[in-house]
Order: structure tokens, then C-alpha cells, then sequence
């Protein structure tokens, strides 16, 4: 089953395009990821398919309800986690979370027993009397995340979940949202440029300046790329592009002062090149590829990671409050 269908979506400001056309569908317990740099359309389209933004064209549905005629329908269907913290400081866990079910219609008797499960499967039962002030980075996004499932959705937005933490809560993180997609059988929509992150998904959309520009599973995408990835450096960089194309067809790619391409078999490969490359080389190496070899390849840059300003950022947590 689809919980999320969206067809030929578009959203203008002015004169800027910021998501151009999008076509794709989120299938029922399926963790999708937008795998793009800041700017590139990701949180435009979490807007506007939690009902934030109207689309300029196109049209989509979350849980079978239209974004734009069904808007209190797919609000009710979905759980949603900002960048931007959005907690009450001054209230404690379970206040947060009291406020936030009630919000939603949740009965007492039902709202209880589902805090405290929610609670302890992200350890923070025997915290949830604690000020929110008091908490971790981390664990005020455990709760965020608590908070975006309490009434049970369809599907649980997380737009960079994990934007500013360190890998190891990060990833502490991921164990728990991954835990919980698995007990609840939830879909989960993310966004993320973190790629270590993106290999959580059952698939990815790449995109790029409003474009989806592929999708499909990240070993798919890896496999696109071509082959393992020889990574060396040179005295040269400009002729060792030169060498690579015209005397090993190569199609090479250059990032600083490394160049990298594709083969298959790498290992097998690296010897016979080494003693035949007519350039010096200060260093080489191979690998399998990675996410973000197939950023690089589909776009022909790597993935910007300037932080969203503080002037956007704000704007979206004051859209989230004013609905």
C-alpha cells in the first residue's frame, strides 16, 4: 500500500523554482530518504506534503487524502520532527508530551499507557519528569521523535533528524527510529545529506537544485556508479585528467587535489595501472563506492553541507506553531 503518492510536485517562490516537477511514492513500513545538500528541495517537499506549504502545481496524497482539499485528515495521519527543536524548555518530558495529546484528541486512558511505551522503548521513562532544559542534544530529539509518534501515524517525518549531532548519538538515534519503524510498522519519510545516514533507507530519492535526478535502494545507486572507486592523487592533476580519459577511457572526476573513477574488479585492476600510469603518483588507493560516489557521479559535485540560515530555520518552526 502507498501512504505518500506525490505526482509532478512544484513549488515557486517568486521567481525561484524550489522543487521542480517531483514524481515518487512511499509504500506502507517503508523508510524512504531525500538524499540532497541544503537547498535542494528536501524540507520545500516535507512542507508541503504535511499540508506547511500549497503547492504552486502537481498534487499529492498522505494516507489517501489530498494534501491541499484534506489538509486536517493528513495532519492527523502523520507525526512530524523539525530540524529545529521545538520542545517547551520550561515544561518537563511528559508535560510535552500531555500538551501534545491533547492537542491530538488522545483519550487519558489511551494517552498514558502509550506515553510510557514510547518512553521506555527511547529511554527516557525514568527521565520524563525532567525539565526539557536539562536534556541532551540527543535526547530532546529522542523525544521529538516520541512526541511525533504519540498519536499513532501513518507515517513519521524526520526532516535531518540528527543535524548537529555527534556520530555516536547519531547513530544511537537511528537504533531507536529503527526500532521503532519495526514495533509500529510505520512509514518513515526522512531528509538527510549526513550519507552514512541514507544507508538506513529502503530507498533513496537523490536530489539535486528541485530534481529528483535517481532513485532507487543504496546498493542499486551504488552499483550505478560503475565499480570499485580508484581514489590518487598527483603532482599534475590537470594532465593526469587528460591521461586518464585519452589513454584509459576513463571518465575521471576531481574533487581538491583528488581524482577518482570507476572500474570493476579494483583490486585486480590496481597493479597493471600502477606500473604502467606514466605520471608520478603521490598516493592511491580503491574501495567499494559509497553514497557519496554516487552523489558526485549524478551531479558532478559533492553534497553541500552549508547549514540552513537562522532566518530559515525560524520561519519553519513558526509555520509548525501557527498550525
Amino acid at each position: 500500500m502507498e501512504v505518500i503518492k506525490a505526482s509532478n510536485l512544484v513549488k515557486t517562490f517568486g521567481e525561484l523554482e524550489a522543487v521542480k516537477g517531483i514524481s515518487f511514492s512511499v509504500k506502507e513500513g517503508e523508510v524512504f530518504g531525500f538524499l540532497g545538500p541544503n537547498g535542494a528541495g528536501k524540507t520545500t517537499t516535507i512542507n508541503m506534503l504535511c499540508t506547511l506549504l500549497k503547492p504552486t502545481g502537481g498534487e499529492a496524497q498522505v494516507n489517501g487524502f489530498d494534501i491541499v482539499k484534506e489538509r486536517t485528515k493528513v495532519r492527523e495521519s502523520i507525526g512530524l520532527v523539525f530540524q529545529e527543536p521545538t520542545l517547551d524548555s520550561y515544561m518537563t518530558a511528559e508535560q510535552n508530551l500531555r500538551f501534545h495529546g491533547y492537542a491530538y484528541g488522545i483519550p487519558k486512558e489511551t494517552l498514558e499507557p502509550r506515553m510510557k511505551k514510547l518512553l521506555e522503548m527511547v529511554d527516557l521513562w525514568d527521565r520524563r519528569k525532567e525539565k526539557i532544559s536539562t536534556y541532551s542534544g540527543g535526547m530532546k530529539r529522542r523525544l521529538e521523535i516520541t512526541r511525533g509518534l504519540l498519536h499513532y501515524p501513518k507515517v513519521l517525518f524526520l526532516d535531518e533528524p540528527t543535524l548537529g549531532l555527534d556520530p555516536q548519538t547519531r547513530r544511537r538515534i537511528w537504533d531507536h527510529i529503527l526500532s521503532l519503524r519495526k514495533q509500529e510498522k510505520l512509514a518513515i519519510f526522512m531528509t538527510t545529506h549526513y550519507m552514512d545516514e541514507a544507508e538506513n533507507c529502503d530507498r533513496i530519492a537523490v536530489i539535486d537544485y528541485g530534481k529528483i535526478i535517481a532513485l532507487d535502494t543504496p546498493d542499486k545507486l551504488k552499483d550505478a556508479v560503475g565499480g570499485d572507486v580508484v581514489t590518487l592523487k598527483v603532482e599534475d592533476s590537470e594532465k593526469a585528467m587528460s591521461v586518464l580519459k585519452e589513454q584509459y577511457n576513463m571518465q575521471p572526476e576531481q574533487e581538491n587535489d583528488a581524482i577518482t573513477f570507476a572500474v570493476p574488479r579494483g583490486e585486480e585492476f590496481l597493479p597493471g595501472f600502477v606500473a604502467t600510469f606514466p605520471l608520478k603518483l603521490l598516493s592511491i588507493g580503491v574501495r567499494r563506492p559509497t553514497l557519496e560516489d554516487v552523489f558526485i557521479k549524478l551531479t558532478g559535485h559533492a553534497i553541500r553541507e552549508q547549514e540552513a540560515s537562522h532566518s530559515e530555520k525560524f520561519k519553519q518552526v513558526m509555520r509548525m506553531r501557527g498550525h
